[in-house]
């Protein structure tokens, strides 16, 4: 059970209901008319091939093999963003290459060493389309207690989150496939990371509030992963200093804790809400050594670094399920003010 000090938020003064609201209106990016395996498999980035205003074929590429060596962008979506230039600094620090915020042809060449295909194709399952799905997701945590589980809203959700994409870029590929149909082959793009050998063991972990990241670094000292994040707010901002790893947990129950007086949130006794990667915390929790404090997923994983947390570490469901399979209990988590 976790009794967390977090939940979703708007930014800023926005509360739970308008974050939704913001979540469900939101636009549709316009795709190019290029977008297609083919199109993404040759594409080389550049200044000219790169936007974050419109998803475009380098951009899928580049997020890609980020996404493959650990160096996450969030949200596969095909713009080359704020996340995906965080997760381009990170790996060029990794492999001691100077910075960039553009793909240099020394970043792009050690990127390029992973030279398995980008796309893939893939048949839909009867699990695929099993559910059980949620006819829609409440926009109130009070409407979320009784729902029995906190599933997808679709199989075509669930598609895209299995393949770290946005549903967006998944319709894109798939113009006229039926995602709730066993058996249909549609395109998606091949996440799948470190060729079969298994990660490496996290020793530490540094969480920069201010950059909204989070690195992880093995014995060596040696940076082996990056995830975008939404780390706390100035209404409750994350803890200082070093904390611990205490617990992990899986598939997690989340228990409102009144005290905590969340914008939107009008009950006035605790209420549990079940499982699911559309709860709160989504698929993983993972406990730090301050109370209510901890690292987790999100039922919005296109919102990562672009709203606020109520003082924990919010990462992508996928992201948040890496970390915790390389995390021990005890491992240090160093919260940074970004300063440095």
């Amino acid at each position: 059970m976790v009794n967390s000090a977090c939940a979703i938020s708007g930014g800023g003064q926005i509360g739970v209901i308008l974050y939704f609201l913001l979540f469900v209106l939101a636009a549709p990016p316009a795709f190019a008319a290029e977008m297609n395996p083919a199109a993404i498999e040759s594409a080389e980035p550049s200044k000219r091939t790169l936007s974050n205003e419109k998803p475009t074929p380098a951009g899928v590429r580049l997020q890609v093999l980020l996404d493959r060596a650990h160096f996450s962008p969030g949200e596969i979506d095909g713009r080359f963003g704020e996340n995906a230039k965080k997760a381009l600094r990170a790996y060029a620090e990794a492999q001691h290459l100077p910075g960039s915020d553009a793909p240099t042809e020394d970043i792009w060449k050690a990127l390029r060493a992973d030279d398995r295909p980008v796309t893939a194709t893939y048949v839909i399952t009867r699990q695929d389309v099993a559910g059980p799905f949620l006819r829609r997701l409440p926009s109130r945590m009070e409407d979320m207690k009784g729902i029995p589980s906190l599933g997808f809203t679709t199989p075509r959700e669930g598609l895209a989150e299995k393949f770290h994409m946005s549903e967006q870029l998944l319709t894109a590929l798939n113009p006229g496939r039926h995602f709730d149909r066993v058996g249909e082959t549609i395109v998606v793009v091949d996440t799948g990371g470190g060729g079969g050998t298994a990660p490496a063991k996290t020793d530490r972990i540094e969480v920069d509030k201010v950059r909204q990241t989070v690195k992880v670094f093995d014995k060596s000292n040696a940076l082996i992963g990056f995830y975008p994040a939404t780390v706390g707010s100035e209404e409750k901002p994350s803890p200082s200093g070093t904390l611990k790893i205490t617990e992990v947990s899986r598939n997690p129950y989340y228990r409102y804790n009144p005290d905590y007086h969340f914008k939107g949130v009008h009950s006035r006794k605790p209420f549990i809400i079940k499982p699911g990667p559309n709860n709160p915390v989504g698929t993983v929790w993972i406990s730090l050594s301050a109370e209510g404090y901890g690292i987790h997923g999100t039922p919005s994983p296109d919102k990562i670094s672009k709203a606020e947390s109520h003082g924990c570490v919010r990462l992508t469901n996928w992201d948040a399920e890496r970390v915790a399979a390389t995390v021990s209990k005890g491992a240090p988590v160093a919260f940074a003010d970004g300063a440095n």
